[in-house]
């Protein structure tokens, strides 16, 4: 009985010189390192306030450049190239003043960033590409925001409705979105349907070689005449454009605003197709006749 009382005394003794070695140790640790964590302390909420003040000054730069801009007329992408390339670069420098406001020094980030300058450089090189592409793109303009245009290496097409330092967006018809990088597109070569305001309308119909080739003619240039999107004061004609293996195909053209190119052309094969039946003009179809040589059988 006499032993159990004293092992447990000398449990207790023991539990409480740990806690006094613990608390020992803890407060040398304040008196030691308490004036560096609250100098820490003091460097985040400083970086913090730095943070929150010159993300809303990058804001109001973006905003006054961006109302700059548009009363000196400037194109849509050259504006959301330039807010884009604001906005990433202001960050970056925010970045770097904020570690520095942590006490690292500048000749060490400047010395880290050197180091890893040519690493960063080779890992990124298809993105300086893309820069170097959204440049480009922007002083040279062979396209501007709402041009419609086909990238000829991947066939990629739609209407430009941005362009960012890195790639530029484009909406197909059926409304989807399609993200090419800027280096593509100003490596490659493009068409831009909609840099004109003007689009030829070129047609090609095939007839029956026993059709009325005049009254067919009469009745195409009549339609070309009639139609309101056709602009009468341009060149229209209607011809022979080939005496093929099974009809005779008349080729139409006329000109048309560039905005209503495909509304015209989708009304013009309708009236064609609609005026040729009324007028029993037929338009032949791709068939095979088959001819089978009798023989009689020698008896």
């Amino acid at each position: 009985m006499l032993l159990t009382q004293t092992a447990a005394g000398s449990e207790v003794e023991a539990t409480v010189q740990d806690t006094v070695d613990t608390i020992t140790g803890f407060n040398k640790f304040i008196q030691e390192k308490g004036p560096d964590l609250i100098a820490f302390g003091i460097r985040i909420l400083m970086a913090l306030l730095i943070f929150i003040i010159c993300h809303k000054v990058i804001n109001w730069i973006r905003k006054i450049t961006r109302a700059s801009m548009e009363r000196a007329n400037s194109d849509t992408g050259a504006r959301q190239f330039v807010d884009s390339l604001l906005k990433y670069g202001l960050h970056i420098l925010l970045f770097l003043a904020i570690i520095n406001s942590l006490g690292v020094e500048s000749a060490s980030i400047a010395a880290t960033v050197a180091s890893a300058g040519v690493a960063v450089g080779l890992a990124l090189q298809g993105s300086l590409s893309n820069l170097a592409g959204g440049m480009l793109i922007l002083f040279l303009k062979p396209f501007v925001v709402g041009d419609y245009i086909i990238e000829d290496s991947h066939g990629n097409e739609g209407t430009v409705k941005e362009i960012q330092i890195f790639y530029t967006k484009l909406a197909t018809i059926d409304n989807k979105t399609i993200i090419v990088p800027n280096g593509t597109l100003a490596n490659t070569s493009l068409t831009n349907v909609t840099d004109k305001d003007y689009r030829q309308l070129d047609l090609k119909v095939d007839i029956a070689y026993e059709a009325d080739l005049r009254l067919a003619k009469k009745l195409l240039q009549g339609l070309v005449k009639n139609d309101p999107s056709v602009i009468q004061s341009m060149e229209h004609n209607v011809f022979v454009n080939e005496l093929g293996s099974s009809s005779v195909v008349l080729g139409v053209r006329a000109w048309v605003k560039s905005e209503e190119y495909w509304p015209t052309r989708w009304r013009m094969l309708e009236n064609i197709k609609l005026t040729l039946d009324e007028n029993h003009i037929d338009i032949p179809y791709q068939q095979i006749t088959v001819h089978q040589a009798h023989m009689e059988s020698e008896k």
